[in-house]
């Protein structure tokens, strides 16, 4: 099946008839600027939209989506780092006051850790995810085959957030207690999200 430009086109004539004459005004003053309360690393995976599992409306939240929801080392050396950059963007501007790291069931990215990225991905995608290989094959090797793909999102989930707090302005707004690092990991298939917890496990998120 193929997308035409039509389709897109579709879909904006669709929010503009249904969605936009309610949200007009929330637009307008949206317009003046932008005050997001959280800002989420999550995985560019089209089936796992923050927006929509949070239900949150524009100017809420501050996404960066990446393969494997990955967040790199903190590493000043003057090239191209679009996901530090949106960190420095988001806590030193945006001032939000939550960061989440939301990982997902399925995922490619991750996948290509545990068994290699696609010969047609070698320029971009095979560096990028060799960055969590030596923690996800670790883990590979201390499960159950069946546990190995979720065992291995947690743990991505898990370096994220230990790569945030190398970030001096995360790390010491975290420890002031105006910034707060959250783990989460949502279903696909079940829809349930579970949060990381103290203990280093993730638990269902209550419905109530």
């Amino acid at each position: 099946m193929s997308v035409s430009d039509d389709e897109l086109a579709d879909g904006y004539r669709r929010f503009r008839a249904t969605h936009w004459p309610d949200a007009r005004a929330e637009y307008e003053t949206l317009a003046q600027g932008q005050k997001p309360h959280t800002l989420i690393v999550a995985c560019s995976d089209s089936r796992a939209d923050p927006a929509l599992i949070f239900d949150a409306a524009p100017g809420q939240l501050f996404v960066v989506r990446n393969v494997a929801n990955l967040v790199p080392p903190y590493e000043p050396d003057g090239q191209l780092h679009g996901v530090s950059a949106a960190l420095e963007f988001g806590v030193k501007v945006l001032e939000v006051q939550r960061i989440v790291v939301m990982g997902h069931a399925h995922c490619g990215g991750v996948n290509a850790m545990l068994n290699g990225a696609p010969d047609s991905c070698r320029d971009f995608v095979a560096p990028w995810v060799a960055q969590g290989e030596p923690v996800v094959r670790h883990i590979a090797e201390s499960v159950a085959p069946d546990q190995v793909e979720r065992a291995a999102e947690e743990a991505v989930v898990r370096l994220s957030l230990d790569n945030l707090r190398t970030f001096p302005w995360i790390a010491e707004r975290e420890a002031a207690g105006v910034l707060t690092l959250t783990g989460l990991h949502f279903g696909i298939g079940d829809g349930i999200l579970t949060r990381l917890q103290d203990a280093g496990r993730f638990v269902p998120v209550t419905r109530d």
